[in-house]
């Protein structure tokens, strides 16, 4: 399931030469591969890192027979599912094992979860799964997991990253392209002329190429430089160096067209993927709506089909992921409303403080739903005026 990079990378290097030694590979293709790499790795793990702590906010919210408790599986899924990792760790690894393979598996041992780093999976139509060689850090297990008894989610039935990545291989040569166009810009260029005399000495070879390796080489990279020249060469400027912020304008176009495409490519906002704070909020709620609740329905799904079954289910025993932390609440922005949803009889004073992250009230007055006399009905409202609403 591993990709092992530098195996990888020598490879591409060497022309599929395992034995070939890096020291002969051509440095200018290999810092082009790794500028390339780091781009694309940069654009894939901002977006993932930024979906894994959005869930990391989110609770996961326990159940029996339809009322919330908070007992081993709640702390399990909130607090600690194995003794090496904290919740938001393993919902990190997580995210970033279903993403980057487009499936991920998660095992039960002694009570604990643990994601798996690596696994073969033996498919059958009609039968559990089979999931062999399963790996866990440094750990393999001897044993075969089924279907039944393990979490497996898988994102998308097409694997996003590898069409994502095909569009990387079309602008690899724009981006080199718009790379050599900045070169050229800054760079300079002019005219050696020399004459027939010079070019008549005997150690005419030799002249030229100390001067083109040694003093225009120096000349060229030096801020502030004096050319020196023999008898009967001129040399002459064809132009000044331009410095134009064209050719960087466009490298960052195509460097944010690559974050568009990985962004779009697992429904996250563009936006967010390159940093920008404008429209923030529209962004963040895009974002919730086809990103971050489909995931959290996906992995839901997933944890009641398989850790309480159709009866528990049926029987009011699930998980429920409550997404609406993920963004964050200024109380004071947000004092109106939760004035309204009090007063309306939709939430307990407790279940707004839960939502803003608030300590629980243990109160039976705080576990109450009010409701002004405002959403009182009207044959109420008649009588408290004293009219009978037959009559009139």
């Amino acid at each position: 399931m591993g990709l092992n990079f530098k195996k990888w990378l020598a490879e591409k290097l060497s022309g599929g030469a395992e034995k070939k030694s890096l020291i002969a590979v051509d440095w200018t293709e290999f810092f082009g591969l790794m500028d390339q790499v780091y781009l694309r790795e940069l654009a894939f793990w901002t977006c993932v890192n930024k979906i894994a702590n959005a869930l990391s906010k989110c609770e996961f919210r326990t159940y029996y027979h339809h009322e919330p408790v908070k007992k081993a599986e709640y702390y399990l899924w909130n607090v600690e599912p194995n003794q090496n990792q904290n919740a938001s760790a393993f919902l990190t690894k997580l995210i970033g094992k279903l993403y980057l393979n487009n499936e991920a598996l998660v095992i039960e041992s002694s009570g604990q979860l643990y994601v798996a780093d690596d696994y073969q999976k033996q498919v059958y139509a009609l039968y559990d799964y089979q999931f062999t060689g399963v790996t866990v850090d440094d750990f393999t297990f001897g044993k075969t997991f089924y279907q039944s008894d393990v979490l497996f989610f898988q994102l998308n039935s097409v694997d996003m990253r590898q069409l994502v990545n095909l569009l990387y291989s079309s602008y690899n040569e724009l981006m080199q392209y718009a790379a050599n166009a900045y070169r050229k810009s800054r760079g300079s260029r002019g005219i050696l002329d020399i004459d027939a005399q010079a070019q008549a000495e005997d150690d005419f070879s030799d002249t030229l190429q100390e001067l083109m390796t040694v003093y225009f080489k120096k000349f060229f990279e030096s801020e502030n430089a004096v050319l020196p020249l023999y008898d009967g060469y001129k040399y002459t400027e064809l132009q000044s160096k331009t410095y134009s912020s064209e050719s960087t304008r466009d490298i960052k176009a195509l460097a944010d067209d690559i974050f568009d495409f990985t962004a779009r490519g697992f429904s996250f906002p563009p936006s967010l993927a390159k940093g920008d704070v404008q429209d923030t909020g529209k962004a963040t709620d895009e974002l919730l709506t086809f990103c971050i609740d489909p995931l959290a329905r996906l992995l839901e799904k997933e944890i009641n089909r398989k850790r309480n079954g159709m009866s528990g289910f049926l029987a009011g025993n699930y998980v429920r992921i409550d997404t609406t932390a993920v963004k964050h609440i200024d109380i004071f922005d947000i004092a109106t409303p939760v004035d309204k949803l009090i007063s309306s009889g939709t939430y307990t004073i407790n279940d707004i403080r839960r939502v803003i992250g608030e300590s629980y009230i243990d109160e039976e007055w705080a576990n109450t739903h009010f409701i002004t006399k405002n959403y009182s009905t009207i044959q109420e409202f008649l009588e408290s005026m004293g009219r009978n609403p037959d009559t009139g």
